[in-house]
């Protein structure tokens, strides 16, 4: 490294994640990604009953598990890179569901952070389902969360009161004159 070089820290240990690593990450991702993440990893559900629930094939299931990983690995700064293309995604897909049932499966170096992770998430799963059921809880009591609630209800009322200020104020339609009957020439 050379003096006007920035520092470059090192990249984060998936395997040292807290609770608190995991519930800050997981209430920025997509709601379908967390939602995937936690149905499978932290609730210890198997692949083909996580599958079932969402009505797809375990196949299908595993590429969407995936890509909520590889989300999750850029939501808490892990080197990770996406597949090339469909048939390295499908490979990835099968590698991760694998690793999560076998300890002993070849990861390819690229999902090495990313399958760490996953397996740190299960290891985690009661008291994470536990931690963001509680941060659920605390942002639901919240302050501000009344406040939103309150600003909410203000403009469904001024919304229901303005249509009916131009309900009862709205102009007279003119009537239809009936059509004039045509005149037969013969």
């Amino acid at each position: 490294m050379t003096e006007n070089a920035a520092p470059v820290s090192p990249a984060p240990d998936a395997s040292r994640f807290s609770i608190a690593d995991f519930t800050t990450a997981l209430r920025v991702l997509p709601s379908r990604s967390a939602a995937l993440l936690l149905r499978r990893l932290a609730q210890g559900r198997s692949l083909p009953e996580s599958a079932s629930f969402y009505g797809i094939s375990p196949d299908a299931f595993s590429v969407h598990l995936l890509r909520a990983a590889l989300v999750l690995s850029r939501a808490t700064a892990l080197p990770v890179r996406a597949p090339e293309n469909d048939t390295e995604e499908e490979l990835w897909a099968r590698v991760l569901a694998e690793s999560l049932e076998h300890e002993t499966v070849t990861i390819p170096p690229s999902m090495v952070g990313t399958v760490a992770l996953c397996r740190r998430m299960r290891v985690l799963g009661p008291e994470l389902t536990a931690a963001l059921q509680a941060a659920e809880r605390a942002e639901e009591d919240s302050p501000k969360r009344r406040r939103e609630d309150w600003l909410r209800r203000l403009a469904v009322l001024a919304l229901l009161g303005l249509t009916a200020y131009l309900y009862l104020h709205r102009t007279e339609e003119p009537q239809e004159r009936p059509p004039a009957p045509r005149s037969r020439q013969r």
